[in-house]
């Protein structure tokens, strides 16, 4: 059974960095395609970053620039680093994998999720 565990959330302040974690069990990273998404307090959730089989990181389009994408085979773990975190930056941050061949990031694409970890981002 593949599970998903997301760890590194917490209260941050304005401008400071964040690195978010995705603990894989029961599937190789490398031998899938893993999400982040997001979704903040009353929004929906978001595509945020993902990478696929080959290691070809994706981003949403306001994910560029600040946010990092990248998989740790040994770990078997992607790790999800967020620079100069801003107030809109405040969500449930929630990652997911697609075991299903093709490379495509919407919710009903991915088959397992993990719960979450709250990321806070105070001004």
């Amino acid at each position: 059974q593949v599970q998903l565990e997301e760890s590194g959330g917490g209260l941050v302040q304005a401008g400071n960095s964040l690195r978010l974690s995705c603990a894989v069990s029961g599937r190789r990273v490398t031998n899938g395609a893993v999400a982040w998404f997001r979704r903040a307090p009353g929004e929906i959730r978001e595509f945020v970053a993902g990478i696929a089989w080959s290691g070809t990181p994706y981003y949403f389009d306001s994910a560029k620039g600040r946010f990092t994408i990248s998989r740790d085979s040994a770990e078997n773990t992607v790790h999800l680093q967020i620079n100069y975190l801003k107030p809109g930056d405040t969500a449930d941050y929630f990652c997911a994998i697609r075991i299903r061949s093709g490379t495509y990031w919407t919710e009903p694409s991915m088959d397992y999720w993990g719960k979450g970890t709250l990321v806070t981002v105070s001004s």
